[in-house]
């Protein structure tokens, strides 16, 4: 009997230590849904980004990714984000659309312009780059690498080709045509 209350005891201690943990990082970890003013942005391609990614400018977080819709006027995919109240971005921002790591995650990035007139609520952004589709980037390295390979092969055939087809070359020899000097030592005796 006093095994499972040592048991029951030790296992309330793990689901506190457990709550405290949970707790502590959901405030500490930034998780929580920032309230601001809305603007979007329309993409030709979100590349895997969803509600709720982050919005950083200069790697700081200053909103998330509160709706991703497509825009059945121009087929783009609209982006629409909240933006904390305290950061006002001029009017000539650039959104892009950025890797976390090569395994993947998304986020939202704002490069600021040097516009004096600012964003407000339910403005969009013109100036949007899509995001980089890193099986496609791959798949043309693969292709270049391959192509430059078989580049190489033909250039070597045509080479190997031509040495063997052509003709030797003659170096045409120049003779001195002057008559040689003779030095004063040496006589030339007459034939006999």
């Amino acid at each position: 009997m006093s095994r499972s209350v040592v048991e029951t005891v030790l296992g309330a201690f793990v689901l506190i230590g457990a709550l405290i943990f949970l707790v502590f990082s959901y405030s500490e970890g930034d998780a929580g849904n920032v309230t601001g003013y809305k603007i979007s942005a329309n993409f030709s391609g979100i590349g895997g980004l969803k509600v709720g990614d982050d919005v950083l400018v200069s790697g700081v977080k200053v909103g998330q990714v509160s709706k991703i819709e497509l825009d059945a006027e121009q087929y783009l995919a609209r982006v629409t984000m909240e933006i904390d109240d305290n950061i006002q971005l001029p009017d000539d921002t650039i959104a892009l659309i950025s890797s976390q790591s090569l395994l993947g995650g998304k986020y939202m990035a704002l490069e600021p312009g040097g516009s004096p007139d600012y964003l407000e609520n339910g403005s969009e952004i013109l100036y949007t780059q899509a995001p980089q589709n890193l099986e496609e980037l791959l798949g043309k390295f693969i292709f270049s690498m391959q192509k430059s390979d078989k580049d190489d092969s033909a250039s070597m055939t045509s080479e190997n080709h031509s040495s063997v087809s052509a003709p030797p070359v003659s170096t045409p020899v120049i003779q001195n045509t002057a008559a040689p000097e003779q030095s004063p030592s040496v006589t030339e005796q007459p034939a006999q």
